[in-house]
């Protein structure tokens, strides 16, 4: 028998929308919040704006903390309300739902103007939680403003279109004609593409992008984490963020389930704070656990890197790697499709025959005629080592490569990537124990968030003598890790099976 009443936030009781518009919970909406300055709450003139509500939680929020630092200037209680929902907080719903969902949160009714409104000034139902259906612009199959797909989207009035107001403009300032001091919100992640399968593209740095043409004071978001290293159609976002010295706070979250319970997001993610009218050193915090593990000021950008290293730990260890100017690991590892076939490739039979070359598929082994292949044939009677190109989910804790020692008269598909080739089988067998370290995982780790694992995520790895075999001892060794270094480096991967 319960004892004492318990009234549970409802807002953090709601099942998401899917993974890619996911609801923020009240604990962390708080935690964001937290990160922009104590004097806005007190200040009757700064304006907020939710580009993209789902449950109007950030103005809920936002609403509570201004009516208490207002509450000297503003003493009566309904004008203070009045003031704060009609003159500070707006918001943009992504559909028609979440508009009457963000009106109920923040006016305590789905109508602005209606006799339950805690607010009485309004005239509308919408109040400043505005909701227009939006269509998709076609060109060429694909929406000219956020990409989406023409045969997957295209679709009649009763069904959601995902066509994002916020994005679906040139001058986003024409939306409510005024400025705002903060914008803030948890957008979109992804729409399908048209691409092959389940392909889709990341949507939420338009969300950012229009957000800087407003021009706000303050910037605070929360995204996945993919864009540090990877993520597909990324790399110019990735760059604009890298080299923006603006962005002065990440929180980083390797286990996106800290933020969002019974979600995954691949690669984990982040939110930050954009401040217009400061440049210098980022502040990151690395959270696991709900616990902050690590903090440091630093650049978003390293020294002769081109990604986002989200370890703080790490960059001591990079760069003592670096300063020996060796080459690169990546140098021996092939690009996509190795010898020419598809991962749906299934054209080989289970048995050899004459003439016959050993191909290694999809969780599978078979043969086909050396005549098929006609793309790096040279490398069919040399030995090398076969790694699956899609490993884990991107995190360093949990991934782990187990490669295939290919002997000779051997080819894949592009289920796999190439390491090598070998001219002897004992260097293929040296890069193989190489391969099998924690240093090599640990630097592999700092490029890889996802699940992919082309080339370009093994640039960081040195690359090795392998006339000899290699140990995590040996390496430690060769580049002065200290003990701490080592400790960090064996705390973050787990063991070998």
């Amino acid at each position: 028998m319960l004892t004492t009443n318990y009234n549970p936030d409802v807002l953090s009781c709601l099942a998401n929308l899917s993974n890619d518009e996911v609801f923020t919970p009240p604990t962390v909406v708080n935690q964001m919040l937290d990160t922009l300055p104590s004097e806005l709450w007190s200040n009757p003139q700064i304006t907020f704006l939710d580009p993209v509500c789902k449950t109007g939680i950030f103005l809920r929020e936002i609403a509570k903390r201004l009516m208490v630092g207002l509450k000297d200037k503003i003493p009566d209680v309904q004008e203070r309300a009045n003031h704060i929902f009609t003159k500070q907080l707006y918001g943009i719903a992504i559909t028609e739902l979440t508009s009457l969902l963000s009106r109920r949160s923040l006016y305590c009714s789905k109508k602005a103007n209606s006799q339950y409104s805690i607010c009485t000034e309004f005239n509308d139902e919408q109040g400043n939680i505005i909701y227009q259906r939006i269509k998709h612009t076609w060109k060429d199959g694909k929406c000219i403003y956020c990409g989406a797909s023409q045969n997957e989207y295209d679709r009649g009035d009763k069904l959601e279109s995902y066509a994002y107001q916020f994005i679906h403009i040139n001058n986003p300032e024409k939306i409510f004609n005024m400025r705002f001091d903060v914008i803030i919100g948890n957008p979109p992640y992804q729409l399908s593409d048209g691409g092959n399968g389940a392909s889709a593209g990341s949507i939420y740095p338009k969300f950012i992008q229009q957000a800087k043409k407003l021009n706000p004071k303050y910037l605070c978001m929360i995204i996945p984490a993919r864009w540090y290293s990877g993520g597909k159609g990324l790399d110019s976002f990735r760059y604009e963020m890298l080299h923006d010295d603006r962005i002065r706070t990440i929180h980083d979250f390797n286990n996106a389930s800290d933020c969002f319970p019974n979600v995954e997001i691949k690669g984990g993610v982040c939110y930050f704070l954009w401040n217009r009218d400061s440049k210098g050193l980022c502040s990151v915090y690395t959270h696991n656990n709900n616990t902050i593990t690590s903090f440091m000021e630093r650049p978003l950008l390293e020294k002769n890197c081109d990604i986002f290293i989200r370890h703080n730990q790490a960059i001591t260890i990079l760069k003592k790697i670096q300063i020996k100017k060796e080459a690169s690991f990546s140098s021996i590892v092939s690009s996509r499709k190795p010898f020419g076939f598809p991962t749906d490739y299934k054209k080989y039979t289970n048995d050899p025959f004459p003439e016959s070359v050993k191909i290694y598929a999809l969780k599978k082994q078979g043969y086909i005629h050396k005549n098929l292949i006609t793309k790096n044939k040279e490398w069919i009677n040399q030995y090398k080592i076969l790694i699956p190109k899609a490993i884990g989910a991107g995190d360093m804790t949990k991934d782990w490569i187990k490669p295939i020692l290919a002997e000779k008269n051997t080819c894949c598909t592009e289920t796999y990537i190439l390491i090598g080739p070998f001219d002897s089988y004992k260097k293929a067998e040296n890069t193989y124990s190489y391969i099998q370290t924690k240093f090599f995982h640990f630097i592999l780790g700092l490029k890889k968030v996802t699940q992919d694992t082309t080339s370009k995520v093994y640039s960081f790895i040195p690359l090795q003598d392998f006339s000899e075999s290699w140990t995590d001892e040996k390496l430690y060794k060769k580049y002065g890790l200290t003990e701490d270094e080592i400790a960090f480096i064996e705390s973050m991967i787990r063991p070998m099976e």
